[in-house]
């Protein structure tokens, strides 16, 4: 069976299990590089960038986490795994990216937990109907690589999700909504990993 792993280091991670075993997807909590090798797939919570950076590196996961991503291992990261998952974070050197993802991103783009904010998103690749996502201190993409599939947009054109290959990333919380339809896409991706495609 596909078992999806979450990074339970710091953050919502929590709410990303609840989603997926209410799914019924098979969940793992992710804290030890031997936890790594039980998974299929991983989704980096939102949560404080800064902390995951350092608590990665404290429990030593950033060279495992990069060797399975780069052997093909999908990745889910939302709002401060968005962050994680970038090659640059600008005007910040607080966070140690993955450099997984060829993306530039700005932290707290939108301002304080005050500037929250939901917004029905189009997200064409899972379906016709809006997404209702909620953004705290979301990040923004600032720059997208070629190898970069925009997947959604604010209206003012700023970027907010993006997929390069096996990596699928979000500015806001999926995981706080009661819409599964990013977490089933993600599970997916997981899915076809496994089979090897």
């Amino acid at each position: 069976m596909t078992k999806v792993g979450v990074l339970a280091l710091q953050g919502d991670f929590a709410e990303h299990l609840l989603v997926l075993r209410r799914m019924g997807v098979s969940t793992s909590e992710v804290r030890l590089p031997a936890d790594l090798v039980q998974v299929d797939g991983l989704i980096i919570p939102g949560g404080e960038s800064t902390t995951i950076s350092r608590l990665v590196d404290v429990y030593e996961l950033r060279s495992p986490l990069v060797q399975r991503a780069r052997e093909g291992m999908p990745l889910f990261g939302t709002c401060a795994g968005l962050v994680m998952l970038a090659r640059e974070v600008v005007k910040d050197n607080s966070v140690v990216p993955l450099g997984l993802v060829d993306i530039q991103v700005q932290r707290n783009a939108f301002g304080r937990q005050t500037d929250s904010f939901e917004a029905d998103l189009p997200v064409p690749a899972i379906g016709p109907e809006p997404f209702p996502a909620v953004f705290i201190r979301a990040p923004i993409v600032c720059q997208v690589g070629e190898r970069v599939e925009t997947m959604a947009a604010l209206e003012d054109g700023r970027v907010v999700a993006v997929r390069q290959g096996s990596f699928l990333a979000t500015a806001f919380h999926p995981e706080l909504t009661q819409d599964t339809r990013l977490h089933r896409y993600f599970v997916e991706m997981v899915k076809a990993f496994g089979r090897g495609s």
